[in-house]
């Protein structure tokens, strides 16, 4: 009796508080591992998706200023105005198929004769903007273009300034002097420099961003508030009915000129074409990337963006560029990572 009780101590011994404890984890039932591996899977789906849309987003906007400045200054096809139409009647229609037919976004409706008066000012502001742009690539390399619409934030703060009143710390402010010095510096040294196509290209910046201002300070209502996508549908339309009679009256024999040129050269039409649709393109690739990452994650993007739009244009159109010039666009694009820095920083100690 005595061993046999020893032997089941034995058999089935205690533990010895003293031993360490090893925890092993269990492995996951049959039916839940296809779980973490279409988790797994979804994850480097999304992440695919999410580059995509940012190449997409830098193909298109590098694109569409090659394609610009080809048309406009290496083609000969001087009418800026009637080709910024073009780029308004292509949005008009692709937006009208994206959020009409292909439900890309939940569509929004204008709920107010107001609300509408206040996007037909914005559409004002912005032809103003982008035909400014398309002119200076007339007259100046996309290089210099590209430096010159780095100085962005500096218009965006002053027109805060003015408008709304609104005084940001004074970090954000300091961090501007580079953007100003950079492009001064940039200015000086440039081989291109035009007068006439400097100060067009300056009124594109600037339009650019009081639009930005204007549309944060009018649509602020729940109710009058649209995503981009939206409000590109409803821009679009008016501002290409702003564009075409102001073209046939500034730009005459246009329609004859275009015309001529599409039955002279068939490709000529097929690059019309592809201008318009890239012009597109650049708002629904910036909605796209804005929506999968995030509007501050746009905004690093765009400042890479001029860089490489600056350099992959001097590959093609071979413009000369200075030593100099290369500074002061790097002393401009570093004020530009400044101020988003400084503008990171004023939003999170006003929040906390």
């Amino acid at each position: 009796m005595v061993e046999g009780h020893a032997l089941r101590r034995v058999s089935n011994p205690r533990p010895d508080p003293a031993d360490p404890i090893i925890d092993i984890p269990s492995t996951p039932p049959a039916k839940q591992q296809p779980l973490l591996q279409s988790a797994a899977t979804s994850t480097s789906s999304s992440a695919a998706t999410t580059s995509g849309f940012i190449l997409s987003w830098y193909f298109s906007n590098i694109g569409v200023l090659l394609l610009n400045k080809y048309l406009l200054s290496i083609y000969g096809y001087r009418f800026p105005i009637f080709l910024t139409a073009i780029h308004m009647l292509s949005c008009s229609l692709y937006s009208f198929a994206a959020v009409r037919w292909l439900r890309l976004v939940q569509p929004q409706c204008i709920s107010s004769q107001r609300q509408f008066m206040k996007i037909a000012f914005l559409s004002s502001i912005f032809c103003l903007s982008v035909v400014c742009g398309n002119t200076s690539l007339r007259y100046i390399p996309v290089s210099f273009n590209q430096a010159i619409g780095a100085t962005t934030p500096f218009f965006t703060a002053a027109f805060a300034l003015l408008i709304t009143f609104r005084t940001e710390p004074a970090m954000v402010y300091i961090s501007l002097l580079p953007v100003v010095l950079g492009i001064v510096v940039a200015s000086n040294s440039e081989p291109l420099f035009h007068p006439f196509g400097f100060m067009v290209c300056l009124a594109s910046t600037a339009g650019r961003a009081l639009k930005s201002v204007v549309q944060g300070l009018l649509l602020t209502s729940e109710a009058e508030k649209l995503n981009s996508m939206n409000l590109l549908l409803y821009m679009a339309p008016i501002a290409a009915t702003i564009l075409f009679p102001l073209s046939l009256w500034y730009e005459p024999g246009v329609v004859n000129v275009t015309l001529a040129n599409v039955q002279a050269d068939p490709k000529f039409g097929l690059l019309l074409l592809a201008n318009g649709t890239v012009a597109y393109l650049v708002n629904l690739t910036n909605f796209l990337v804005t929506r999968h990452t995030s509007a501050l994650t746009l905004q690093v993007l765009g400042n890479a963006k001029a860089a490489v739009a600056a350099f992959v244009s001097v590959l093609i159109f071979k413009n000369p560029v200075t030593t100099t010039g290369v500074v002061g666009f790097g002393i401009t694009v570093s004020g530009v990572v400044l101020y988003s820095e400084a503008k990171k920083r004023s939003k999170v100690s006003s929040s906390s």
